[in-house]
């Protein structure tokens, strides 16, 4: 059982977004007692779900930040003023149940495209987030937000500074749909350390730039990423900067693995890593461009030490090196230099190193200090048939 950091409660309901009379809550809510210490993130998608376009409004434009309410089972995303209407009606009814100054409710949905929501079950559910708050854990929370995910996702730290405890909780949902770019599907982080704003919007902006913007599941970006990250300031302790960034950095790297390991029918997490690029940039063309092959993640889901695939892909990412130069080291074993296989028996060597659940493929070009990484899943069968019948 985790302990919440100070000032913050949680209630989940069900609301049976999806039709489907299933016995699992799929509407949340996280208050703070006090006006927090807000900063979000949120998908590049030119698609932005209602959802992201009031969340964005608020956190821009409103004094006080209190609460985030989140639906799972429809996205409410391109619906038009209808859907942006539902998600104003849904802010305003958490604001006027939980007495809450207007414009304090951030909000986020995940599910199906195009649907709109049924509000007469936003409503209702809604009366049973105010009579269940403070009765969820944060396990409870963090499976409310879950789509096709097959595992809730969780990182928490818990640290002493001067006698006092300060507390950091993050959850995040995601298995398809995976490519952010400055989020991920839905996050959320609290914690009750005692940090100003432009501290605290630079710290969560690095650590999602080294966490959820360094994965990838299938290349997609949704209409709907966001990530919220909520300080309500109770514990009284501040945090040196280099410390709360590490903390951030950590978590979110933490959450961004557990995303990718549950992608959606995934065996494998590939940690790509390029070095030797010309420049960061050229890096993280390459890793992106191995990360997204459908040819090598079917690969590395068959355990085939197929290096050519790699290789093929690192060479049409459209950044200029050497071939030749080029070395590749799969597993911790190198496989492919000098233009050409390291001999080698390489299903006997590799066959036992791809049955992991981890696979390292290190890339190395030999051109400058470039370097970037990239968290990256595997292809398999489930993907297929969970994404093939997504809306049933």
């Amino acid at each position: 059982m985790y302990t919440l950091p100070k000032g913050f409660s949680l209630a989940v309901a069900n609301a049976d977004f999806r039709g489907k009379n299933l016995p699992r809550n799929d509407l949340s809510l996280v208050l703070c007692e006090q006006n927090a210490i807000a900063a979000g993130l949120f998908t590049t998608n030119l698609f932005k779900a209602a959802p992201v376009l009031c969340s964005q409004k608020n956190l821009n434009e409103s004094k006080e930040i209190r609460a985030v309410v989140i639906n799972s089972g429809q996205a409410n995303a391109c619906t038009g003023e209808k859907g942006m209407q539902a998600c104003l009606q849904s802010q305003a009814l958490i604001e006027e149940l939980f007495s809450l100054p207007k414009g304090s409710v951030l909000t986020a949905s995940t599910g199906v495209i195009g649907a709109h929501m049924d509000m007469e079950k936003w409503e209702e559910a809604s009366y049973e987030l105010r009579s269940n708050l403070g009765q969820a854990s944060l396990e409870d929370y963090a499976k409310s937000i879950m789509t096709t995910d097959a595992f809730p996702k969780i990182a928490y730290r818990k640290i002493e500074k001067n006698g006092q405890e300060v507390i950091f909780a993050g959850v995040a949902k995601g298995a398809g749909m995976i490519c952010p770019n400055m989020a991920t599907m839905l996050s959320v982080l609290i914690t009750d350390a005692a940090v100003d704003k432009e501290t605290w919007t630079e710290a969560v902006r690095r650590a999602v730039q080294q966490g959820f913007n360094q994965v990838s599941v299938d290349g997609d970006t949704s209409t709907n990423d966001s990530l919220f990250a909520l300080s309500s300031g109770l514990s009284g302790v501040s945090l040196e900067k280099t410390e709360l960034q590490e903390i951030l950095t950590e978590m979110l790297q933490e959450l961004a693995y557990l995303l990718v390991k549950d992608g959606e029918g995934a065996s494998k997490v590939m940690h790509i890593t390029v070095t030797g690029a010309k420049t960061d940039e050229d890096a993280e063309k390459i890793a992106r461009t191995v990360g997204h092959s459908q040819l090598v993640k079917t690969a590395m889901f068959g355990k085939d030490p197929n290096w050519g695939r790699i290789v093929a892909a690192a060479g049409r990412a459209g950044v200029a090196f050497d071939p030749d130069e080029l070395t590749l080291t799969l597993c911790g074993v190198e496989i492919f230099r000098n233009g050409q296989p390291v001999d080698m028996d390489i299903d006997t060597v590799f066959y036992p190193l791809l049955d992991k659940t981890d696979i390292e493929i290190l890339i190395a070009l030999g051109e400058g200090n470039g370097k970037a990484h990239l968290k990256a899943s595997d292809l398999s069968h489930d993907y297929v048939s969970l994404n093939s019948d997504y809306r049933s």
